[in-house]
């Protein structure tokens, strides 16, 4: 079974680490800050000027001025800072965010990762996609494995506009986690109840298969 937009969620929380300060892109990005383990403390930046973003606020917590770069409601945790765009931007190109999760619509073997245009389709821009990819220590790509029509999105070249190049070396789908070496996906967990053969027949770039791909435990 495909994991649920929480389980993703669940998994990539797992990649947190005490003290790291954490851009959560928009989409299933954004649900990670409601599984931050517990015994660790991170903050979370939101490119619209929010540093220390907390979890989503219940019903009677919402803030309508308090809100993601998504332009849902947040909530704000002690300590946290608020400030223009412009600063946060700098923060971000100045490379002292330790961990970017984006959505994607495709990732290839090199890293290179397609985010924000589909040809033919209205979209708002790039948005902070393109300084998040130059900017962050390390990127962590989070999508779905394969298109409605069965057609993989993790390829030997993306074939949409590219958001950044040779940048991503993590990608979790619905179907796995990935990392991306030496011009291959290689595959490291399996989400429950889906077998290898599956992922193998929905990949189309490059895949190397351990022996043994665990499965995906979650925070």
């Amino acid at each position: 079974m495909a994991l649920s937009r929480e389980q993703m969620a669940q998994r990539v929380a797992l990649e947190l680490k005490d003290g790291y300060y954490v851009n959560l892109g928009i989409g299933i990005p954004t649900l990670v800050a409601n599984y931050v383990p517990q015994g660790i403390d991170v903050m979370l930046q939101s490119e619209n000027g929010l540093l220390g973003m907390g979890e989503y606020p219940t019903a009677a917590e919402v803030d309508a001025d308090m809100i993601n770069a998504g332009k849902q409601t947040v909530t704000a945790r002690r300590g946290a800072s608020i400030f223009d765009s412009s600063l946060s931007f700098a923060m971000i190109r100045g490379g002292h965010v330790d961990l970017t999760v984006l959505g994607a619509f495709e990732v290839d073997v090199s890293g290179s990762i397609a985010s924000w245009m589909i040809p033919g389709k209205l979209v708002k821009g790039m948005g902070g996609a393109m300084d998040l990819v130059a900017g962050a220590e390390n990127i962590i790509a989070i999508m779905m494995h394969a298109a409605k029509d069965g057609s993989s999105k993790l390829l030997p070249q993306c074939t949409l506009p590219l958001t950044g190049v040779a940048c991503i070396r993590e990608v979790l789908t619905d179907l796995a986690w990935l990392t991306i070496e030496d011009g291959s996906f290689l595959l490291k967990e399996r989400a429950p109840d889906v077998t290898v053969e599956e992922i193998v027949a929905r990949t189309a770039g490059r895949l190397i298969v351990p022996d043994d791909v665990p499965v995906m435990r979650f925070a």
